[in-house]
């Protein structure tokens, strides 16, 4: 299974034929120029929902979820929320607001789920390169960690750090600068558990070479591994 974020096309534009050409099925939640949300999977989708519930006028392509051999899978993509404060760190707050009233719900429902993509969210300063110069960026805000920490808190597991103790681990580098070349980062990109899918985690771990490619994304690839 692949999650994808960013796909900054409309539905019509996706290459769905080459990917299913791959061998893999798709659901799509995609937005012109912005935004957009995939799951990828070789095992059927079901109970597909593209949009996170809450506030039926957000039109933004954020966020998808589907069944996949009874689990509960989810593609987001949160808001950055700069410049903050300002009205867009406003919605990224309400937007998070909105993820945890959903995930309370799933986790309702006794189903393993799992929560993945782009947080835009340092849960800490160990996950950014220079703390100091970041703390009122709204990747880093006390407001923004708070409300990170507060789905966790419902009893999700972050999966690498449950894996990972280590600092300097990075997802993201900005393309100004050389950010890449001088390994300054930021770890800004994770995958929430559910206690019935956390008891299945076997390795996550974070894949540093396709940023070094060229023409590469300012992401690199997170990957886990579930029994």
């Amino acid at each position: 299974m692949v999650l994808l974020q960013e796909t900054k096309c409309q539905d019509a534009d996706f290459p769905r034929f080459e990917i299913e050409a791959a061998g893999y099925g798709t659901a799509i939640h995609g937005q012109k120029s912005y935004n957009g949300v995939a799951i990828l999977s070789r095992h059927p989708m079901v109970d597909i929902s593209c949009r996170l519930p809450g506030d039926d006028s957000d039109e933004q392509a954020r966020y998808i979820e589907a069944t996949i051999e009874g689990w509960r899978m989810a593609s987001l993509y949160l808001p950055n929320g700069n410049p903050a404060p300002g009205d867009k760190y406003d919605y990224k707050l309400a937007w998070m607001r909105r993820l945890k009233a959903h995930a309370e719900t799933l986790l309702r429902a006794e189903t393993p789920f799992l929560l993945g993509g782009d947080y835009n969210i340092c849960p800490t300063d160990d996950d950014v390169y220079d703390p100091p110069n970041w703390q009122m960026d709204a990747l880093c805000r006390p407001d923004s960690r708070a409300a990170f920490r507060a789905i966790v808190n419902l009893g999700l597991m972050e999966a690498f750090r449950a894996l990972h103790k280590e600092t300097g681990r990075y997802s993201f580098w900005d393309y100004q600068a050389g950010a890449w070349q001088r390994d300054e980062g930021l770890r800004i990109d994770h995958f929430l558990l559910s206690p019935q899918a956390a008891d299945r985690l076997v390795a996550c771990d974070i894949d540093k070479s396709p940023r070094g490619k060229d023409k590469a994304s300012d992401h690199t690839p997170v990957w886990i591994e579930l029994d």
